[in-house]
């Protein structure tokens, strides 16, 4: 059992058009933009949008070859995966690896606001894609803040 969990960090929505999203989110629905990053690794670019303790992340493709450009085109706009804040990456992924869990990645990597990730399989987690985020000392120091 992973110990280190601290709480849902962010439920990460794959969307076709960033700007058009944004309307629903911050007009529709009165949410403040925290700030935008292209993710050049990832091939995607980031909206954050804070609601309570958590955020909402809408995800644009950067590229037609990127895998939330290939999600979409498998599954449509919508949830993309729900991240868990972890206090301690490493010892997740220990835990998580020798339960027989799935881990699409092995070792975490950089994501958006600079935040350690991995990522695992969602046929190992009831058909939700689970991301591990540990934030960053400096949490988003590439962000576009706005």
């Amino acid at each position: 059992m992973i110990r280190n969990t601290r709480r849902i960090a962010h439920i990460g929505i794959a969307v076709s058009d960033l700007a058009d999203s944004l309307r629903l989110y911050q007009d529709a629905l009165g949410l403040e933009l925290h700030g935008r990053e292209t993710v050049e690794k990832d091939k995607v670019n980031v909206a954050f949008l804070p609601v309570g303790d958590t955020e909402i992340e809408l995800l644009e493709a950067s590229d037609p070859d990127s895998p939330v450009a290939k999600f979409i085109e498998k599954h449509g706009e919508g949830i993309h995966h729900i991240a868990i804040e972890v206090t301690d990456i490493e010892s997740s992924l220990d835990t998580l690896r020798t339960q027989g869990f799935r881990l699409i990645d092995e070792t975490p990597r950089i994501g958006a606001g600079g935040a350690r990730v991995a990522f695992v399989h969602p046929k190992s987690t009831g058909g939700v894609l689970l991301e591990l985020c540990e934030p960053a000392k400096d949490a988003y120091p590439d962000i576009e803040k706005l």
